[in-house]
């Protein structure tokens, strides 16, 4: 019998057995299996800890329901007389309207600022003006802003007789509600906003009359022209601006109606808008003639 049956002769003589091995399972150490089990518990457990309800029936007021800890049963609680959410306190009526309450019942408008018109203010005001306002009005504030020349309806001059004898707090105002064809900015502009805005453009009016008697004494004045030119600038920049081809008009009305859109009645020169050539009568069409007998 030979080592591979199982039994062998060794050198001494002696009859020796094969070893065989077989396969033991430690409880210390478990298998994969075990392991698994033993990490899906622990995960159910964690999940359970966190799935308490203190936080889902906390005390609290649910809206549009009934609550048994006041008297009256009602879980909306009314707000208390007299007093006004913090933030919403509007003392002074001027600044947050543009307008106050005359004798006679009805609304004024005043040439004032409710602050200082200081350089920081005057830089607001030009930088939302040239946000919101110049794609209209333009940056000079003539009325021949970018969507003009795009075929819309032009802008007020802020410049005119009107304009200029207008208000600081009509600007205001017209910000807040709209006017004619421009909507409100009041979602765009806060009432500072608005106010510097209006402090702007009373600034934009002032330096488009300027006079060099206007000018404080050893300042330089240059002509705009040179100024063009040293900027690189063509020569059109220091020429009076016109309306362009593309602009729209409005058709010819009656001056009591208003305008269309809603537009203000008593432009500042009606002679200005082009009036639509008048309609030439229509000649009466011509009688048919007859149908020529066939052959």
């Amino acid at each position: 019998m030979n080592r591979d049956q199982g039994t062998g002769i060794g050198e001494q003589g002696s009859a020796t057995t094969a070893p065989c091995w077989v396969p033991q399972v430690s409880l210390l150490r478990p298998g994969r299996p075990q392991k698994l089990a033993a990490l899906a518990c622990l995960t159910a457990l964690v999940l359970i800890a966190g799935c308490r309800q203190d936080m889902q029936d906390q005390p609290k007021l649910i809206p549009q329901r009934g609550s048994n800890l006041f008297a009256d049963h009602r879980g909306a609680r009314p707000q208390v007389v007299n007093t006004v959410a913090r933030g919403e306190l509007k003392e002074d009526s001027y600044f947050y309207t543009g307008v106050t309450q005359a004798a006679n019942g009805y609304r004024e408008e005043h040439d004032e600022l409710p602050f200082p018109a200081t350089i920081d203010v005057l830089k607001r005001g030009q930088e939302r003006f040239n946000i919101y306002c110049s794609p209209c009005h333009s940056r000079v504030g003539n009325g021949l802003g970018e969507i003009v020349m795009r075929g819309y309806k032009p802008a007020a001059n802020l410049h005119d007789q009107v304009r200029v004898s207008q208000p600081l707090s009509h600007y205001f105002y017209v910000m807040t509600h709209g006017y004619g064809a421009m909507p409100d900015y009041a979602a765009q502009l806060t009432p500072a906003d608005r106010w510097a805005v209006a402090a702007y453009i009373r600034a934009l009016q002032l330096s488009q009359a300027a006079k060099e008697s206007d000018v404080p004494s050893g300042a330089e004045v240059k002509n705009l022209k040179d100024v063009a030119g040293s900027d690189n600038l063509p020569a059109s920049f220091a020429e009076p601006w016109s309306l362009p081809a593309t602009a729209v008009q409005p058709y010819a009305h009656d001056w009591k109606q208003g305008w269309p859109a809603n537009a203000p009645a008593n432009p500042a020169d009606p002679n200005q808008i082009a009036k639509p050539a008048a309609a030439k009568p229509v000649p009466a069409a011509a009688p048919a003639p007859a149908a020529a007998k066939q052959e």
